[in-house]
Formats: C-alpha cells, structure tokens, sequence
C-alpha cells in the first residue's frame, strides 16, 4: 500500500563481470541514446542525462521513446514504468541487459483460445434486427408504463379531500413500487434463469435478452438502497449467494448475480466494478467474482471475470483483478493489476450490528419510501394541476389552450421558476440542513452501521454532492465559494479560476481540507468515510499544498501525501509509509517520478509569477458567460420538456394512454437531438483539437464551455445498443460500423477516432486532454478497428491503439503511447503482456 521509490542500479559496467555483458550493454546505451536524440531531435544524447531533469523531456516524449524502442527487434522491450526507474540511458541499458542465460522471447501476439472466436464480428443483419427489436422493446415498455400511471392518476383524482387522495396516493405507490421492483426479477428468471460461464456474441438473440435483463435490472428502485441491507436482498432475489452481514456500497449494479458469490461480513466499497461479464473482441463473456468471509474490496476497484478473494483477503483502493487472479485467505494486495503487499491494509473497527437493527433500518427506509417520497411523486401532479390553473385547462375538452400564446408564456414561467427561484432555495439548503446534521457526528468515532447516525451521514453525502451544481461552478473561480459554502477547508486557497474541475465528491465535506496553492482536476472522490461490514467512521482528510492532482483520484482518508506533490490520473494514493513531498506519483502501486518537467514549466503557473490579476480576471468573464450559458440551456431544455408534457397531457383527452407514451418517447428523443444541437453550437466555429497553452489562454477558456454547457447524461440511455454509434457520429466522434459501446465516455468527441467493430467497455474512457500545473495539453487518440477496452481502462491524449489490440480491465494507457496490433496491454501504466501467459504472470505478481 505504499509508494514506492525503485532502486537504481550503479551506472559502472562493472556490475557485468563477463566483459561479453558489459560489451552488449555499451552497445544498447548508444542505440538508446541515438534513438532518444531522433525522438527529441537533437544532435546526441548524453548516456549519462537524466531524461527529465538534464534533457528537459516528459511522459509524452519518453512515450514516444518507448514506441520507437518496441519498433526494433535489435532493443529490449522497454515501458514507461523503466523509464521513470532507470531515468538515464546508461542506467535505462544497464537495467535491461540480461545477466543470466538467454530467455525465451515472449510469445507472439497471437489470440488465445479463449478470444480467438471473439474476431468474428456479428452479421449487419443482426446488427440491424437487434437494434429494431432494442427500440420496439422500449416503446412497448414505455406503453405499459403510460397506462399503468394513467389508471393511477384516474384513481387517485376521483379521491374526495386531502386525506383520500394521500392515502388513495400511497396505494398507488406502493403497488407501483412493488412492480417496479419484481418486474426486473421475474424477467430475468424467466429470460435467463440462472446464470452460467458462458460466451454470448453481441447483437445475437441472447445478447437481446442479456441487454433487456440489464436494463431493467439496473433501473430497478432498489437500487437507490445502495448501502442497505435491502439492497443485498435485491443481489439475492437475483440468485446472488450473499452471506450473512454482507454490506454493498457501490453503485455499478451486478449483471451475472448467479455468479456472485459474498462470503459473511464481506464488504464492497463504493465506485467498484465487479459486474460479472465482460465484452473483447464482439463477444460477452460471463464468469463467476467470489469474496470469502470477512474480505474487503476498498473504493474505486475492478473485478474482472473469473477472479476471487480469500476468507479476510483485502484490495486496496484504485487496485484491480484481471482475470484468473485469486487473492489468497488473509493476504493483503493491491494494484492494478493486484500483488501482495508489503503491509496490512489498514481498516475501520468493528461495532455491535446485528440482525434486529438491520431489519429496522430496512422497514424504516421502507416507510419513509411509501408514505412520503412516493405519494409525493404520484400525488404530486395532482396538486400541481389544482395549483396551476393553466397546465390542468389542457386536460379539459374544447378548444386547444396550445394555440393561445399566453399558456406558452406562462409554461416558460413556470420552467424559469423550476430553475432559477428552486436554485437560490437549493443553496439555502446546503449551507444549513447538512451542517446542522454534521454536529450529531464525532470524527474519528466509530459508529454501528445502520443506526441514527449512519442515516445522518448518508443525508449527507446525499445532499452535499449535487452534480448539477459542481458542475456549474468547477472549472471557474466560483467553485472556492461553493465548496467552501459545503463545509470544505478552504482558508487559504490562492485563486487560479481553475482550483476545482467539475467532477468533485466527498463523503462529508466537513471534514476535507485543501491546502494552499493546490489544483485538482476532474473525478476527484474524497473517501473520507470508511466501512465495515457493521461499522463506519468519518475522518478528518488533508489534500497537502502546492499539489496537483490528475483525474480519477480516490483520495483515502489515510492518505500519506504531503506539499508539492503531482499526483498523477487513477493514481493509488499510498496509505502508509512516510509523507510524501516534493515528488511525483504514478502508477497502482504507486512509484515516485519527477513532480515537474521543463516543458510545463514554460506555460504553467510558473511563467506569470505574482502577476495572474489581469489574466485571472479575463479568465473569470469568460467563466461567467459560459456558466450563464449553462444555465440558459438547461432552462431552454426544461421550457422543451414542459411543452412536450402539456401537448401529451392535451392529446390525452382524445388519445389517452398512447399520448403519455407517445410523450415519454418524444422527451428521450427531443432531448437527445436538443443536446446534440447544443454541443454541435458550441464547437461550431472552432472545434476541439490539438493544444498546448497556458489555461489563461483563450483556446482553454473555449475549451471549458464545451466541457460544461453541454450534457452527456443522456447518452446512458442508448447503453449496448447500435444507436449510441449513431449518436457519436452526430457529435463528431469519427467511428466505424458495428461498434459495440456499454458505457464509454469520450471527452473530446471531435478529437477521437474508433474503428470498425471496437468493443468498449463500461466505464472506459477514452480522454484527449491532460492539464498539470496551469499548463494544457491535448491531442488525437485513435482506436484502431477490432480494439477492446477493458472494464474502467483510461486511455489518455496522443495514443494510438492498433487494430484487434486489447486493454485490460482498469488499465491506465499513458498519452502518446502507441499499441501494437493484436497485442494484450494491461496495468497502471500499462505495458505489454503476453496473451497466453498473461493470467499465470499477473496471478503470481
């Protein structure tokens, strides 16, 4: 759990008493250094230069070192994780000279048994029919819908006073509630049955019932109860073997829950994968996750098919299973992919928490679920209908009140109202209920879970993280205030207009502190909460000063970083060990690099000094333009929605039940083209593409309204099916045929290029940008046709993956790097492995 400083060998050829050795490592330091100066266009190299501090390069030119190197059959295959450990020709030759007897060379990049069926692509008829049926299956559910809640609205009006319709309204809830909970169960038991290992080609039958099984099973409210017992129950109605005390608190739903197997007290920490399929290469393949008694997945990890934990086996955080590893009973791992640790994994104490105080958390939840949310979601269009004279006209018969411009004025009222007078009200929330409830919390306590308290922290982690407002105010000079309006420890912050991007969470944020002169990019998740299979406890967590932290950070609690630190994307913060300080980190497990190079230095923070004023306050009008566009285009969108809903509500008087449907179908496609219109607006006149400048710079500024003003939330909804293609190609993303997308994101659409018949998994993403101190980088990346991402991979900016070449679950490709075709890439940072030892060499890490 520790980041590691490698070792560094002596620079002498005297290490290598066979002169033969000695003779071989001279000759491969002078091609290296002739390959590095080609690279960096220099006239020669010094075998004895540090890479970064002598020479001045970075990761992207070490990147493309390491492609160039891969190139030649005469060079030892080198990494980027070489690179930073031998950081100077000399040591870079001496460390990759073999000094034993010849091995044997790698197998070739050929495809194993196991994915060898996986090239065959599905049919274009298949691919079609499947697609017609995905959408004729989504009519037809949003019909039953439509008259399910049409009767129940029926119902509910005919009630006589206030107490008949609120009791006439948690029927009707609880009788929607049930359905809507044992509808993705009985599907699934009678679609698939039980679950088994099995290989299912994409856009075939069985995928078809394997896209709807997921759907539903993913839109189950169960769902929402994350973190309780009654969740657990959900996985076992499913035909997951859950154990006794087992506690669940990530949100990433399990398909292949016949499969799933939680021994007693086992604990599954929030932001992990462990879905029980995975797609490569055109087919699903479905295999068994185990967890023994008593084992911890820590936040933000991956679990691929085929992989287990032992009785009291634990992963560490931001670590990942590829498949066919198994974490043996009570060893610690960490990594990605996972070895054995040097230490224990530190966790929360155990509390007193039985079978009684579950079962009441449980019908507590229950309750306030049936007779409060719910009979205000049903009741509610009832009384907003009494209250608004003007939307209840539409349902009565006679003339068209859509025809009269003043129900248009009054909707666009009424949607203005939703937004800008509810907003004001929304901060009026936040910076009183939470941190009143903050005070019945004791840091450092540990507290039984499911009790008084553990309802009190999950309020507030509800509460506090709200998207919609992060992502308003990140990325500008607003989100210090807004953060420091949720409780953060801000007392210092030096100003940036860019301290925060606009993807941050926390578990409470009372207790986080950020230090001065900090930065931090998007997907920042401030773990301090801990969990056990009974307990909890809230912990004060301290980001240093002068830090920078990359994307896709989960920041423990127990974190041992300190000042001045570079904490690179999907990073394993080290949770023991010594502070530290004025170093960089990468990598899972974490290993130290330079903090900073020369490069970013010439158009970072740095370049200004103490004179940012006149910058920072240009910076800050374009900030507050692109944030009222923001808000301008979600009023646009909810102005859209209410129409669409009163022209429903009107066509309903004559239609009935098919109107609502027809309305539920028209509110998915109008604001899938409005948002398509929105992005294609703001990139119109100058479009994402190649950059390097300062984030004072015009170019930046224009690049953060497209990350903010448009919405990609949309996009899940056409999750595994051929229209998420569709809609990528009407975004600018230059994507091939057949290509099969379960939940990738793309940050730069214009900027990616996919190839025919790529598979991309869950939770991948594939992002052409990367910013560090104030300095801005971005470049192309390209996916070449046939190309698989794994569960979680990451991809960065300037990287080209060759046709058929696979990234393995979690992995984090490092920009500029170049895959080979039909090669097995895998790790943080990835490198090279070979396919078909590639699960005994991971497993035996």
């Amino acid at each position: 759990m520790t980041g590691t400083q490698v070792s560094v060998p002596s620079t002498s050829t005297d290490d290598f008493p066979d002169p033969l050795l000695a003779e071989q490592a001279a000759g491969a330091a002078a091609v290296l250094a002739a390959v590095l100066a080609d690279v960096m266009r220099r006239d020669d190299v010094s075998v004895d230069s540090d890479f970064f501090r002598d020479l001045g390069a970075d990761s992207l030119v070490m990147a493309h070192f390491c492609a160039r190197v891969r190139k030649r059959s005469d060079l030892p295959q080198i990494s980027m994780r070489d690179v930073y450990a031998h950081s100077t020709v000399r040591e870079l030759a001496l460390a990759l000279t073999p000094t034993g007897p010849p091995a044997a060379g790698p197998p070739s990049p050929r495809r194993s048994s196991s994915t060898a069926a996986t090239a065959a692509r599905s049919r274009r008829s298949g691919y079609v029919v499947c697609g017609a049926v995905q959408l004729l299956s989504f009519l037809l559910y949003s019909c039953l819908i439509a008259f399910g809640g049409v009767r129940g609205y029926t119902w509910i009006s005919a009630g006589s006073g206030g107490l008949d319709v609120y009791l006439r309204s948690v029927v009707f809830g609880g009788v929607t509630f049930v359905g809507l909970c044992a509808v993705p169960v009985l599907v699934k038991w009678v679609l698939i049955g039980r679950w088994k290992p099995r290989r299912i080609r994409i856009w075939s039958s069985a995928y078809f019932r394997l896209w709807i099984v997921r759907t539903l099973v993913r839109s189950n409210p169960l769902v929402l109860f994350v973190g309780s017992p009654l969740y657990t129950l959900y996985l076992r109605a499913l035909g997951a073997r859950i154990g006794t005390g087992v506690a669940v608190f990530s949100r990433h739903v399990p398909l292949c829950t016949d499969l799933l197997s939680l021994g007693d007290f086992s604990v599954i920490r929030k932001d992990c994968y462990f879905t029980g399929y995975r797609a490569r290469g055109g087919i699903i393949e479905t295999g068994p996750v185990t967890l023994g008694k008593d084992a911890l997945v820590a936040e933000a990890s991956v679990l691929d098919i085929g992989t287990s934990l032992g009785d009291g086996a634990r992963l560490a955080h931001a670590s990942a299973l590829h498949s066919g590893q198994a974490i043996p009973a009570g060893e610690h791992w960490h990594g990605s992919p996972a070895r054995r640790a040097d230490g224990e994994y530190p966790v929360v104490e155990g509390a007193s928490c039985g079978a009684l105080r579950r079962s009441l958390h449980s019908v507590s939840q229950l309750l306030i679920a049936l007779l409060v949310y719910l009979p205000l979601a049903v009741g509610g269009m009832g009384l907003l209908l009494t209250e608004a004279p003007q939307l209840s006209a539409v349902l009565e018969p006679g003339p068209s009140v859509l025809t009269t411009w003043v129900f248009y004025r009054d909707a666009a009222f009424i949607s203005f109202a939703l937004l800008f007078v509810v907003l004001p009200l929304g901060f009026l929330v936040l910076a009183l209920l939470p941190r009143l409830l903050a005070r019945t919390l004791v840091p450092d306590r540990v507290y039984p879970l499911y009790g008084f308290h553990y309802g009190v922290h999950r309020a507030i982690t509800l509460l506090t993280n709200r998207p919609f407002l992060t992502r308003l105010f990140g990325d500008s000079s607003a989100v210090v205030p807004y953060l420091r309006l949720l409780g953060y420890d801000l007392a210092r912050v030096e100003q940036t207009g860019s301290n925060f991007g606009t993807e941050v969470k926390h578990e409470t944020p009372y207790l986080t502190a950020v230090g001065t002169g900090t930065m931090v990019a998007d997907g920042l998740s401030v773990n301090n909460a801990e969990y056990s299979a009974t307990s909890f406890r809230v912990s004060r967590t301290a980001i240093g000063a002068r830090n920078f932290l990359g994307n896709r950070i989960a920041y423990p609690s127990r974190g041992r970083t300190g000042d001045n630190c570079l904490l690179a994307t999907k990073v394993m913060v080290p949770v023991d060990g010594r502070i530290r300080e004025d170093v960089g980190l990468l990598g899972s497990p974490s290993f130290e690099i330079p903090r900073s190079v020369r490069r970013d230095d010439e158009v970072g923070l740095k370049r200004y000094g103490g004179g940012l004023t006149a910058h920072l306050a240009a910076k800050n009008r374009h900030n507050a333009a692109t944030m009222g566009l923001y808000l301008l285009v979600r009023w646009g969108y909810a102005l859209l929605v209410t129409l669409v809903v009163s022209a429903s509500a009107e066509l309903y008087t004559s239609a009935g039940a098919i109107a609502v449907a027809l309305g539920n179908v028209l509110v998915l496609l109008i604001s899938t083209a409005y948002f398509i219109l929105v992005e294609r607006a703001v990139t119109s006149s100058r479009p994402p593409g190649p950059l390097f400048c300062s984030i004072y710079d015009l170019r930046f500024w224009r690049r953060e309204r497209f990350w903010k003003v448009p919405s990609e939330l949309f996009l899940k909804a056409f999750d595994g099916t051929p229209f998420k293609g569709l809609i990528w190609r009407s975004l600018g993303v230059r994507i091939g045929r057949q290509v099969f997308d379960d939940g990738c994101y793309l940050t730069e659409r214009t900027m990616v290029t996919i190839g025919d018949g790529c598979t991309l998994n869950t939770g991948s993403v594939v992002q052409c940008h990367s910013q560090e101190d104030g300095a801005f980088k971005s470049d192309r990346s390209r996916v070449g046709a046939g190309s698989t991402l794994g569960v979680g991979a990451f991809v960065h900016y300037g990287v080209t993956i060759g046709d058929g070449a696979v990234l393995a679950p979690d992995s984090f490709l490092m920009k500029g790097e170049s895959v080979p075709a039909n090669a097995l890439w895998g790790g943080n940072p990835a490198h090279q492995i070979a396919r078909d030892t590639a699960r005994g060499e991971e497993a035996t890490r």
